[in-house]
């Protein structure tokens, strides 16, 4: 019979950045600078399991946005197009 740990560190670790996201999150301020907070985040962690850079990324998006880029092509933006 095979036995499970009720403590996995390696799970532990993974989900670390998560846990204290969300509590730095508690002091966004408002509802909606939490729900903002939570789209960075997300767009963010998207970019790291996706192997891009998230300043990077995020510098390059913000660039292109300034410079008049479409609303209507707003998703060509996303971190996960970028994956090829």
């Amino acid at each position: 019979m095979r036995t499970i740990d009720l403590d996995n560190n390696a799970v532990e670790r993974s989900i670390r950045p998560l846990a204290l996201n969300r509590k730095n999150a508690l002091f966004a301020g408002s509802d909606e600078g939490g729900d903002n907070w939570a789209v960075i985040a997300t767009l963010i962690e998207c970019c790291k399991l996706n192997a891009i850079n998230p300043h990077q990324w995020l510098t390059e998006t913000l660039s292109r946005l300034a410079n008049g880029h479409p609303a209507s092509s707003i998703a060509e933006l996303m971190p996960w197009t970028a994956v090829a």
